[in-house]
C-alpha cells in the first residue's frame, strides 16, 4: 500500500507535493483559530499509532494552543500506520467517529498512491471542522504553531 514510502523522509514527497500539503495547512488555518500539523517518520515505536501520535503531540507542545484545538496527523511510513489526534477542545466537538472517518478517507487515497492528495484532503476536512467549531477571530488570532511538515527518524 505504501510502496512509494521506502525512501528517506525528505524524499517522501516532491517539492510540489510538499508545497501542496503545506498550502492545505495554511488554507485550513486561515479560517480557524485551530492548528494542524503533519508528522511523518519511518517506524512507529508503539503497536498503537494513536499512542505514538499522542506522544508526538506532547513533544511538539501542541497542547499549548489557547483553545486546545490543535490536530496532529501522524504517519509511520515503513510500518504503514497512521493516526489523527485532536486536542481536547476539538475532540469534544467532533468525537472519535470523525477522526476514524478521516483516517479511512486517507487510507483510501493512499491505496491509490495519492499520498500528497490524501494528506491535503484530510487537512481540508479537518480545517472545515475547525472553522465550524473554532472560527477565525481577526482580533488577535495568530498562527500558534509552524505549518511545515515535521519529519522524524
Amino acid at each position: 500500500m505504501f510502496g512509494l514510502f521506502r525512501k528517506k523522509p525528505d524524499r517522501y514527497f516532491s517539492d510540489s507535493e510538499r508545497e501542496r500539503i503545506v498550502t492545505a495547512i495554511r488554507n485550513a488555518e486561515q479560517r480557524t483559530s485551530g492548528e494542524v500539523r503533519i508528522f511523518i517518520e519511518n517506524r512507529c515505536e508503539y503497536v498503537d499509532p494513536l499512542r505514538r501520535a499522542q506522544e508526538i503531540f506532547g513533544n511538539l507542545k501542541m497542547y499549548e494552543t489557547a483553545q486546545r484545538n490543535a490536530v496532529l496527523v501522524y504517519i509511520a511510513m515503513k510500518d504503514r500506520q497512521l493516526a489523527v489526534f485532536g486536542d481536547e477542545g476539538i475532540h469534544q466537538k467532533v468525537g472519535s467517529d470523525f477522526w476514524n472517518a478521516e483516517v479511512k478517507k486517507m487510507l483510501s487515497e493512499f491505496r491509490q498512491q495519492h499520498y500528497a492528495e490524501g494528506l491535503a484532503t484530510i487537512i481540508e476536512d479537518i480545517g472545515e471542522a475547525l472553522a465550524f467549531h473554532f472560527p477565525y477571530d481577526n482580533k488577535g488570532d495568530k498562527n500558534e504553531l509552524p505549518d511545515d511538515i515535521v519529519f522524524g527518524k
